[in-house]
């Protein structure tokens, strides 16, 4: 491998913020906050959502329909063609 083309890949403290769920990792992320962990400051990178709070992997699918378009597609399209 040719020196000092690749990033510097380092432990990374990743925080879920729906559900505060903390787990460290390594990445090539960083971040200005920090914290000590085990005696080294590791960068923090705050996620919106992660496999722990995704819908999808927590099996708690929900709609998210503001505008009523979910129902009005349903008045539409949803008996079909009987």
């Amino acid at each position: 491998m040719k020196p000092e083309i690749h990033p510097d890949y380092h432990k990374v403290l990743f925080i879920d913020s729906a559900t505060g769920e903390e787990w460290l990792s390594r990445s090539t992320l960083t971040s200005k906050e920090t914290r000590d962990i085990e005696g080294e400051q590791v960068p923090v990178v705050k996620l919106e959502i992660s496999s722990v709070s995704h819908p999808f992997w927590t099996g708690k699918m929900r709609e998210l329909d503001t505008d009523g378009k979910i129902e009005r597609y349903r008045k539409r399209y949803g008996a079909g063609k009987k």
